[in-house]
């Protein structure tokens, strides 16, 4: 079975339609994916990590799309949300902070490389 990890970094405090774009198109192919019964995991890094408080809100253009992959989501990167000053609303959404890899300089990060080593493909948004 193919197995697909999608990764948004695209930055919602932009407020630009590129961001908004990144954030449908990623939750697009996630839906496509679980449509088609494959596994597919969607990880929020780097900037992306201000996107749980986003999608959370039933006001939000993306919510619905969001509810309807909120599933496929592993989490959020803890040490991106720490950096990006994103840690309590990230912990407010529900969504789980993920600290699984030491790096110098973090509380933790997600391992994207765990994934690749696991088969994964990895898209990014």
């Amino acid at each position: 079975m193919t197995k697909t990890a999608i990764v948004v970094y695209s930055d919602p405090a932009s407020k630009s339609e590129e961001a908004l774009g990144r954030i449908f198109n990623a939750m697009f192919v996630a839906y496509e994916l679980k449509e088609k019964k494959q596994d597919v995991a969607l990880i929020f890094q780097g900037t992306g990590v201000r996107w749980a408080a986003e999608l959370v809100n039933p006001e939000h253009p993306a919510h619905a799309l969001f509810q309807a992959v909120e599933d496929t989501v592993v989490g959020v990167c803890g040490g991106c949300a720490d950096v990006f000053g994103a840690t309590d609303d990230a912990q407010a959404s529900g969504l789980s902070l993920i600290r699984n890899k030491a790096i110098p300089g973090t509380n933790g990060i997600i391992d994207l490389s765990a994934y690749l080593d696991d088969g994964y493909r990895i898209l990014t948004f």
